[in-house]
């Protein structure tokens, strides 16, 4: 029963998830691609060069209670309540702290006209501070419908507001108040589709006790964050915001695929995984199979993207962007591996290793700033490879506790992934081919992406690859119970 309910709760979480971000990223995308062609690479400079202290920020907005409350398998109102009154006490705290330090990024950067933006654009803190707990709430009762409606309801009002301020020359300040509009109407409305209030109770024990749990996922994701963003710090102060825009749109194209597919599984894991964390056997198998499933299908999405990467540029971006083609085939091959980290992560925060999830961490961080200030010397390029390098050194760290957690180490998931990857290159290699021909970009295109689908599916046959076969069956039963269903 257990298991039934469980198989059926996580395919429907997954399909609503995916459905969210697939129809976010793709409006967001869209919005890009048209504020793109009338911004210049500059503004995006700009907010990126913010963005490394909000992102920063935005780690402490629940404290790693969030996740603490999706583990806890007793949470209840006060819990949810006292992390609720925390967060929106933090949020206000960190929005001070921007605001007051808004002058000094301003010097350090030597661009005056950050002060302003940043106080606005900071706004977002305090908001996320209000939808944190919803956003718990819905993970944890795995009511991804809400996301869906949330999510897209903000993303599509922020296109508007975006693409008719850049339309009147407001430059940067479209993008500051796209994303202000985003995160408030995507607040709003997860509001008041979702029925959890915050009462009127407050424990310290209750909010001591999620602490022990949280607290060693917010040092990690502070490790994370504060890495990551480093990397643009250190792009924008020793070279250009100019150097850092090619290098976040870069990341743009492969990213929106990326937080489709890993942010639903990772959505939809994690509570999945917490429910069962009792049997390691279960646990082991999910696993295994998000990690197959989820590479089965960003492995063709991420090779696909590298080889049509400069007819996509072209044809998106327009020739001003061609200078981002290079960082862009550097993430995918670094995002095509994110499912191994995701699933290995997923499951050491689902058995409630946290200690192990922070020393982890504290590991990679370690290898990632020797090979950053190796490379920071040497130009952005070579700071986007050691980023790649990275990325490998730190899918065997993070696999190594499931060893003998799970028995299922890295050399095995390796033995996994190994199938959809080889052909993934395969048929990214066939398609890049039909470039020969020199062909002009839109009909490039639409001739590779359908080819290059066909010839990934074909080779699944021809090879007995086990995930297609998986989804196979599963969209099969799905058709069925549908047309039984309609014949009911």
């Amino acid at each position: 029963m257990a298991e039934s309910f469980n198989r059926k709760n996580i395919f429907s979480g997954f399909v609503w998830r995916f459905a969210e971000r697939s129809g976010a990223q793709g409006v967001a995308f869209f919005v890009s691609i048209v504020l793109a062609r009338i911004l210049v690479p500059e503004d995006y400079g700009t907010i990126a060069l913010i963005g490394v202290f909000t992102a920063i920020l935005n780690v402490f907005v629940d404290c790693g209670l969030g996740n603490a409350l999706i583990q806890k398998r007793d949470a209840d109102d006060c819990d949810f309540s006292s992390v609720f009154y925390f967060n929106l006490f933090m949020c206000s705290v960190l929005y001070m702290v921007m605001f007051f330090f808004a002058p000094y990024i301003a010097v350090f950067y030597n661009k005056p006209e950050l002060v302003l933006i940043i106080r606005v654009l900071s706004l977002t803190l305090i908001i996320s501070g209000l939808k944190n707990v919803q956003q718990a709430y819905v993970s944890r009762n795995m009511m991804f419908r809400r996301f869906f409606f949330a999510t897209l309801g903000g993303t599509i009002g922020a296109a508007f507001v975006g693409i008719m301020m850049a339309l009147y020359g407001f430059g940067v300040w479209a993008l500051v108040i796209q994303q202000l509009f985003n995160v408030t109407v995507d607040a709003i409305i997860l509001w008041f589709t979702v029925k959890w209030r915050p009462k009127k109770i407050f424990s310290l024990e209750r909010l001591k006790g999620l602490f022990s749990f949280g607290w060693k996922l917010l040092v990690s994701s502070v490790l994370d964050t504060f890495y990551r963003e480093l990397r643009q710090l250190i792009i924008g102060k020793k070279y250009s915001s100019q150097d850092l825009a090619y290098y976040n749109q870069g990341q743009k194209i492969p990213n929106l695929v990326v937080m489709n597919i890993n942010t639903s599984i990772d959505s939809v894991l994690l509570p999945a995984m917490s429910n069962v964390q009792d049997d390691v056997v279960k646990v082991g198998s999910m696993t295994r199979r998000a990690i197959k499933i989820s590479t089965y299908i960003m492995a063709p999405c991420m090779m696909g993207i590298a080889f049509l990467a400069p007819s996509l540029v072209r044809l998106i971006l327009t020739d001003k962007w061609l200078s981002c083609v290079s960082f862009l085939r550097i993430f995918c091959i670094t995002y095509m591996f994110y499912p191994v980290h995701t699933a290995n992560l997923n499951a050491i925060r689902a058995l409630g290793r946290s200690d192990i999830f922070l020393k982890l961490e504290i590991q990679k961080k370690a290898v990632d700033l020797v090979l950053l200030l190796s490379s920071m010397w040497f130009g952005v390029m070579a700071m986007a490879y050691s980023l790649l390098i990275s990325s490998v050194l730190c899918q065997l760290i993070n696999s190594w506790p499931n060893k003998s957690l799970l028995h299922y180490g890295y050399l095995q998931q390796i033995k996994d992934i190994l199938p959809a990857i080889s052909i993934a290159i395969l048929m990214g290699s066939m398609v890049w081919c039909i470039s020969l021909f020199h062909l002009p970009d839109v009909i490039q295109v639409l001739i590779q992406v359908p080819v290059g689908v066909a010839i990934y599916i074909l080779l699944s046959k021809l090879f007995h690859i086990e995930a297609y076969e998986y989804l196979k069956n599963i969209l099969r039963q799905r058709i069925g119970k549908l047309k039984e269903q309609k014949n009911a």
